[in-house]
């Protein structure tokens, strides 16, 4: 039976319902991504995110999972529109971050869906790739060019009508230092993807096609309401605040004034330095959009729905060419990674000055990456592997930050460190908080971790990451966190300081130490007794 009274209003139960439903879509699609990925990075990080739209490339529904992947996901899905008509069964697939990616290790699916031939929606994936190309292992090198970093994917049709297209999806794989990998990830990615459209067709099914649009307009316009509110709920005002990333010895510069009107917000990054020409660490617009959709997302808790309609009354200010608004052809991987974490703390330290009761100190500000490639001999094959490392959260007014977790702009998990073992030359031999990292206050911030990598083979090891000279801050009289440190000790007893960003070559016997930062500190600390 189907209810296609779509004149009638929607009550609040049968919104939830949709939405439940629609949720329950991009979860389902998660699920099956992650138990069918080879690498590491997909099925036990869960580097991967899902998500469903509307016809107009709007998206209704998303699963819990990575926020600078979801926010910026609507981009893609309307960058296909040029592949259009689409047909039944059609996948699309695309990286570039300048046509609707992030970075270039990010691949994204796409799939139109339909009832009696008639478009009512799309489905699509998003997951990390452990290398997809480029100067060095895992894709992530310290460039000043995108070509540099990998293969360049456009928006291509890579399932026509249920048929693979065979050469571009070997194109894709042949790209990869890690072929076989890449096959199993793609295919995997292709399999949640031909689920989510199966899925999406039987909830149209159960409400009827006008009666799913209008539960898609429904949840749009709750979303909007939700934040209308809580924008509303805010003291008008203009906000500013600076932070810097680690780049030469000024750094640079990210500039942001919130403006709060009514049940209206602006973010404003006039001033902010232009794009660098030396470093990866440019992110485009779509992912400094989703760094603040994140925070907004976050104020407005548990009431909203998790979707686009969310932030209809947000509007931005991005000067071209800058380090949140880059162009091609700028090297951009860090920035989805490592900017987007800046922008994030930026934002919240703006809406600190807003309503300083809800807003905690900066957390570890870094996803602390670390790719490493060769060829691991006792197996006879080449590989690559990829990994964020978690780090100490803020403090914030009502409680200290948590340590040793991922924060904000990354909601991965950590890699097992047998399974690693399992699949790679290389091993992990310690792995444990770094206590007295975190910041001081009434409420401290978390501490973060030192993790030991030591390899049984050769290889090549690039470290990309931020927050090791320029501390989390604190709020409200609170400490800031311990800066993170990168460092080499080389088997032969040499001990070498990488800094924040570096590749370097391994050999047998050596090894990477990373070691974490920790959150800033909230409120002044309690006076010794």
């Amino acid at each position: 039976m189907t209810d296609d009274a779509s004149t009638a209003p929607l009550s609040a139960a049968a919104l939830a319902i949709a939405e439940a439903a629609l949720t329950s879509v991009a979860e389902e699609m998660g699920e099956a991504l992650c138990r069918t990925a080879y690498s590491p990075n997909i099925k036990e990080r869960r580097d991967y995110s899902c998500g469903v739209f509307d016809a107009a490339g709007s998206m209704v529904a998303q699963a819990a999972h990575i926020p600078v992947h979801l926010g910026a996901m609507p981009e893609a899905v309307r960058a296909i529109a040029v592949l259009a008509p689409f047909l039944p069964g059609d996948v699309y697939a695309l990286n570039d971050p300048f046509l609707g990616g992030t970075h270039l290790p990010d691949i994204t699916t796409v799939a139109p869906v339909f009832a009696v031939n008639e478009l009512i929606g799309f489905v699509a994936t998003r997951a990390h790739h452990a290398d997809i190309g480029g100067m060095a292992p895992g894709s992530m090198p310290i460039a000043r060019e995108l070509l540099q970093e990998g293969l360049v994917i456009p928006p291509i049709r890579l399932v026509r009508g249920g048929v693979l297209e065979e050469s571009a999806f070997a194109l894709i794989v042949r790209n990869s230092r890690a072929p076989e990998e890449r096959r199993g990830d793609l295919r995997a990615q292709l399999a949640a993807t031909a689920l989510g459209a199966h899925r999406l067709e039987a909830v149209c099914t159960r409400f009827g096609i006008e009666g799913l649009r209008a539960r898609f307009a429904g949840l749009l316009d709750s979303g909007e309401r939700v934040v209308r509110a809580l924008i509303a709920g805010l003291p008008d005002g203009r906000y500013a605040f600076e932070d810097r990333l680690e780049v030469g010895a000024d750094g640079l510069a990210i500039r942001l004034a919130v403006e709060v009107q009514g049940e209206a917000l602006h973010f404003d990054f006039t001033g902010t330095d232009a794009e660098s020409l030396d470093t990866s660490l440019n992110a485009v617009a779509a992912v400094t959009r989703s760094a603040c959709y994140y925070v907004v997302r976050c104020l407005a808790g548990d009431d909203a729905p998790d979707n686009e309609g969310c932030y209809r009354a947000v509007r931005f200010t991005l000067p071209e060419r800058s380090v949140v608004a880059a162009g091609p052809p700028r090297a951009v991987s860090a920035g989805n990674v490592e900017t987007s974490q800046r922008v994030t703390d930026v934002v919240l330290g703006a809406l600190a000055q807003a309503v300083p009761e809800r807003i905690p100190a900066a957390s570890q500000g870094t996803m602390n990456n670390v790719t490493i490639g060769g060829t691991d001999r006792a197996r006879g094959r080449p590989y690559a592997y990829y990994e964020t490392i978690a780090g100490g959260a803020g403090g914030g007014p009502h409680r200290a930050g948590r340590s040793a977790v991922h924060t904000h702009m990354t909601n991965t998990r950590n890699t097992p460190i047998e399974a690693l073992t399992l699949a790679y030359p290389f091993a992990v031999e310690r792995y444990e908080l770094r206590e007295g990292s975190s910041g001081a206050g009434l409420h401290p911030g978390g501490d973060g971790l030192i993790r030991d990598y030591r390899f049984h083979d050769d290889a090549t090891v690039t470290v990309v990451s931020e927050r090791r000279a320029l501390a989390p801050w604190g709020l409200a009289g609170g400490g800031p966190g311990q800066p993170g440190r990168n460092t080499l000790l080389r088997a032969t007893g040499e001990v070498i300081d990488l800094g924040a960003r570096a590749s370097v070559e391994v050999h047998i016997g050596d090894r990477l130490r990373i070691e974490t930062p920790g959150g800033g500190g909230w409120g002044e600390s309690p006076a010794a007794g």
